[in-house]
């Protein structure tokens, strides 16, 4: 089992309401695998370095679990969020899971 996690800016390079998109992340996940949590009410501080100084971020977390990993599946999705979003480039991320 893996925990994917999305991690969409809070205020997108685009001029597009992030609640939509939030909303039809959340929409997919459950429909595609059962289920979503979406951290909306603190998001988390991003910070990193471009190589010409720092950049700080307000980004949203989403999580589901899936039981395979499509990566091909996977990259594809974070790339339609990209352009979306307007973004260079957006964290998704899989960890392995040990259900306790």
């Amino acid at each position: 089992m893996h925990l994917i996690q999305v991690f969409i800016p809070a205020a997108p390079q685009a001029p597009i309401d992030v609640e939509d998109v939030i909303a039809t992340v959340q929409r997919e996940m459950t429909e595609r695998h059962g289920g979503t949590t979406a951290y909306l009410n603190s998001p988390a501080k991003g910070l990193w370095s471009n190589g010409e100084g720092e950049e700080e971020d307000d980004v949203i977390v989403i999580e589901v679990m899936v039981d395979t990993l499509d990566k091909a599946w996977w990259h594809q999705y974070r790339r339609n969020l990209e352009q979306l979003l307007r973004q260079d480039a957006l964290l998704v991320r899989a960890l392995p899971v040990e259900v306790l």
